[in-house]
């Protein structure tokens, strides 16, 4: 008998298969229902304007009862990093509520990728997190096993 987990995760697949994604939204891997692989560029006018973000979902069993791992994509040998955001870490986890304490199991995989993309359309100065090198050098490698405190919870 599949998991719940499987069971959700292939139901999502399956309506991106079906119903596309949101403009600026595009699956790239889905080979099983650990990793999925998704791009993302804000549309429209922004600091961003014209880049391409990759974000890795890693899912557990206990997906969408618990939020998936998200992170954006970061090899630096390849000249892929995260974005310069205030709530990103440069080595690419995330600090959103909805990642963390506000997560909801009625969220879904493409609303964590539009939510993203909507923190980045509104960013205003690109720049690191305050505390930026000392998270990152001492930051587990599952962003879910972190702590954020969310100062503002519009994320």
């Amino acid at each position: 008998m599949a998991s719940i987990s499987a069971k959700r995760l292939a139901k999502e697949l399956k309506e991106i298969q079906t119903e596309g994604c949101p403009v600026g939204v595009n699956l790239l891997r889905a080979d099983d229902f650990q990793t999925w692989l998704f791009s993302i560029e804000v549309m429209g006018e922004s600091l961003y304007k014209g880049e391409v973000q990759t974000l890795q979902f890693r899912f557990d069993s206990n997906y969408p009862i618990s939020s998936p791992a998200v992170q954006f994509l970061v090899r630096e040998n390849e000249g892929i990093r995260a974005p310069i955001h205030p709530h990103v870490y440069s080595n690419g986890h995330i600090c959103a509520s909805i990642l963390g304490t506000e997560w909801s199991p009625v969220l879904s995989v493409v609303a964590v990728c539009v939510t993203l993309q909507s923190m980045l359309a509104s960013c205003k100065k690109k720049e690191r997190p305050v505390d930026n090198d000392r998270y990152v050098l001492h930051a587990p490698e599952n962003p879910k096993k972190t702590q954020f405190h969310y100062d503002d919870d519009t994320v």
